[in-house]
């Protein structure tokens, strides 16, 4: 392989990457807050993807600026889900892990089930956009606008994350439930307001993933079990709860599955990431930025 080859995969693996992370962030940060994993995590990104599909084809507004819309939708979306089913099996008085499990695991069937039936199985695409068919040459090295785009919002997205976190109330807020549930009751934090707010922003981050993902990317009621995967061995894989570890591990993630598809198959290149993943594991359970 050519060094400019090389090049190429490298960054297209890295950009990739930074839009995995961005499509994992929301996963870590609501296990990290509740120690609940979503396994509707993918539905929320298929949501998104129609979402930004049907407000498109209304009113023929490019992605990028319906983007701030698909977004606010989606954190009303996860703060509904919380205060509708997540809330109500966190009081399971017996087996609510397998509770907490199943509840989500249910509203991921429920919400692929209405999709297939509002939308049918069929694949639609949003064309004619800003970014969509437009790739950036940069000696020699052809680097799509789609992916350009995401991985920008994504750097953006980390940083603002780390912003909200560590300088406002709610983050501080956020952070101190995350630490001890029990204690923040004692100074006058309403746990279930964070909760609630916390499912939001978790929702809202894999909406903008969905916004990006929808100008580049086929939409159909699958697509989310497709990238979930994904998502989830980039959650276990940075440490489940760890926000840096989710950037970290999706950079790793694209880079490993974009090398894995020239050594072999495209179709097998996420052989390479489960390798690594479970490579990781054996050295180190809780991931590689993971609490033991």
């Amino acid at each position: 392989m050519s060094t400019e080859a090389l090049i190429q995969v490298i960054a297209s693996g890295l950009l990739m990457g930074l839009i995995y992370a961005l499509i994992a962030v929301g996963l870590s940060l609501i296990f990290g807050l509740m120690d609940v994993v979503n396994f509707a995590h993918g539905e929320f990104l298929m949501v998104a993807m129609y979402a930004t599909f049907g407000l498109w084809l209304v009113s023929g507004i490019d992605p990028v600026l319906l983007a701030p819309a698909v977004t606010a939708l989606l954190f009303v979306m996860g703060a509904l889900v919380y205060l509708g089913i997540v809330r109500y099996a966190m009081r399971a008085k017996a087996n609510i892990g397998m509770v907490q499990i199943f509840a989500t695991f249910g509203l991921a069937i429920l919400i692929q089930g209405l999709s297939q039936y509002f939308f049918t199985p069929d694949y639609r695409s949003i064309s004619n956009t800003w970014l969509g068919g437009h790739t950036l040459n940069v000696f020699g090295v052809y680097l799509p606008w789609p992916q350009i785009y995401g991985g920008v919002i994504s750097v953006l997205v980390f940083g603002g994350l780390y912003l909200l976190m560590s300088r406002t109330d709610f983050g501080r807020a956020l952070e101190a439930t995350r630490e001890d549930q029990g204690a923040v009751a004692l100074v006058g934090i309403d746990r279930n307001r964070v909760f609630a707010l916390g499912w939001g922003l978790g929702a809202a981050l894999v909406g903008i993933a969905g916004a990006v993902l929808a100008i580049f990317y086929y939409i159909h009621p699958q697509v989310g079990a497709t990238f979930a995967l994904i998502a989830y061995v980039t959650v276990a894989l940075g440490g489940f709860g760890s926000v840096f570890g989710a950037l970290v591990a999706g950079v790793i993630v694209g880079l490993v599955e974009a090398l894995t598809a020239v050594i072999l198959p495209s179709s097998l290149k996420a052989v390479g990431v489960y390798a690594l993943y479970l490579g990781v594991v054996f050295v180190r359970p809780s991931g590689l930025f993971g609490r033991l």
